[in-house]
């Protein structure tokens, strides 16, 4: 016998039953990022800062003192030690650098650096087989898709978008507007670009439109944002969409029907 639930659209939800997600991500540990994280925490955002620490205590770069605290509650992750350019050198110097990378980094914040940025956006299928094999979970690249939608290859993360370009703030805006179910908003930049273009306003702006969104946009970093969509795909339906057990350490959230429905970690759960 069929379930009732045969003709009930079940979706995924992000935490909370929201429908849409924003993350961040900022690149090469700039002193500007004092400023930038002081707005995302005035206004509750979270971004992933991506460093290269072999540029750390140089020149406009913060110093490696500074970056425990300087991001706390927000993510730290790995952009090559020296930042080179991925398609020029060979497979070793790419070994070389995620790993010096991220021991480096992991043992200045005390935690698993899982994630990494393209230095200058290069990467190949070496590159990105050296990556996953060193436990980097996701790699973002810097081309725009300009799509809401979750990656298909993590390690070939496309963004939404730069804060560079002319329609951020338009783009930010029909995202909120508009009605896109399990759908994400990635922008991403350098924090030394707004002094250098002295428009700090356009991020200030950003900020304050998605603080008002907080009941339906869920903000988290990149490796939250993976995480998650990772527990979801982990998740156990039986054949008719009745029963699910979620075997992950996450709770993650359903829409069934017109009613979000949250599975506790480690749980069986009826969703009719």
């Amino acid at each position: 016998m069929l379930n009732a639930l045969t003709n009930v659209p079940v979706h995924y939800l992000f935490p909370g039953g929201r429908s849409k997600a924003v993350t961040l991500s900022y690149d090469d540990g700039a002193v500007d990022d004092r400023q930038l994280v002081a707005i995302f925490n005035r206004y509750g955002l979270k971004s992933t800062f991506h460093i290269n620490s072999g540029g750390l205590d140089k020149g406009n770069r913060i110093a490696a003192d500074e970056v425990k605290g300087l991001y706390a509650g927000h993510e730290v992750a790995c952009h090559f030690y020296n930042h080179p350019f991925i398609d020029r050198v060979p497979p070793a110097k790419i070994i070389h650098e995620i790993l010096a990378d991220r021991l480096k980094l992991e043992s200045i914040v005390n935690y698993p650096v899982r994630g990494l940025s393209y230095s200058m956006g290069m990467h190949n299928q070496t590159a990105r087989e050296i990556a996953a094999m060193l436990g980097i979970a996701y790699s973002r690249t810097t081309f725009s898709g300009r799509q809401w939608t979750l990656p298909e290859n993590w390690l070939a993360w496309n963004p939404t978008c730069r804060h560079a370009d002319d329609d951020f703030l338009p783009m930010a805006e029909k995202f909120i507007a508009g009605k896109h179910p399990f759908s994400l908003f990635y922008a991403w930049g350098h924090s030394f670009e707004f002094e250098r273009l002295n428009n700090w306003k356009i991020i200030e702006s950003f900020s304050e439109m998605m603080q008002a969104t907080t009941a339906s946009i869920w903000f988290a970093t990149n490796i939250e944002i993976f995480d998650y969509v990772e527990a979801l795909q982990r998740l156990r339906f039986s054949a008719d969409c009745s029963m699910v057990f979620n075997p992950s350490v996450l709770s993650v959230w359903l829409e069934v029907g017109d009613n979000s429905l949250e599975l506790p970690a480690g749980k069986l759960t009826c969703t009719n």
